[in-house]
């Protein structure tokens, strides 16, 4: 029986290569058509995190560099584009970015592949760390949990529909 997470090839691109940017592209493309469809959805937003969802597929396939572009760049354009999301939100949405960048490249250079509990731990790491910058940043616990509370079933898609894309579509 074939090992799925075996099979998915994984990448870490440079600053210097073209394809750095034009994956990034992509990401950033995908992390801008996401959120507006899952906003047509009440409190799509809040419940589905749409904006993290190619930030991780990208780092963790194309590494750190695509991966911090993607999630510096979607939440930036997004709120200029829609006012979603709104300016104040934006330093810890960024922040979350980055670190989910960050957990994606790392796990997916660690593992070598891109198993289910692999993606889990990056989304729980990144939202349990970003949820305690939050409640650092703003003082407020109910704020910091927001994503815990309501946002469940986007960090489950994150996770499943990571790892559906990056071991289904992603392969090669």
């Amino acid at each position: 029986m074939e090992n799925n997470a075996s099979a998915v090839r994984l990448y870490s691109l440079g600053w210097r290569e073209m394809s750095t940017y034009m994956f990034a592209l992509l990401f950033i493309a995908g992390n801008i058509l996401l959120p507006q469809l899952c906003h047509l959805i009440p409190q799509g937003g809040l419940i589905l995190l749409p904006i993290y969802f190619f930030t991780l597929i990208a780092a963790y396939k194309f590494g750190l560099r695509v991966g911090l572009l993607t999630a510096i760049l979607s939440p930036l354009i997004n709120s200029m584009l829609f006012g979603m999301p709104p300016v104040a939100a934006l330093p810890i949405i960024t922040i979350k970015g980055v670190l989910l960048a960050g957990a994606a490249a790392w796990m997916a250079n660690r593992s070598k592949g891109a198993s289910l509990l692999a993606l889990i731990g990056v989304v729980l790491g990144y939202q349990l760390v970003g949820g305690l910058i939050e409640w650092a940043m703003t003082g407020s616990l109910a704020s910091a949990l927001q994503d815990w509370k309501l946002g469940w079933p986007g960090m489950l898609l994150q996770a499943v529909g990571g790892w559906l894309v990056l071991n289904h579509l992603l392969r090669k």
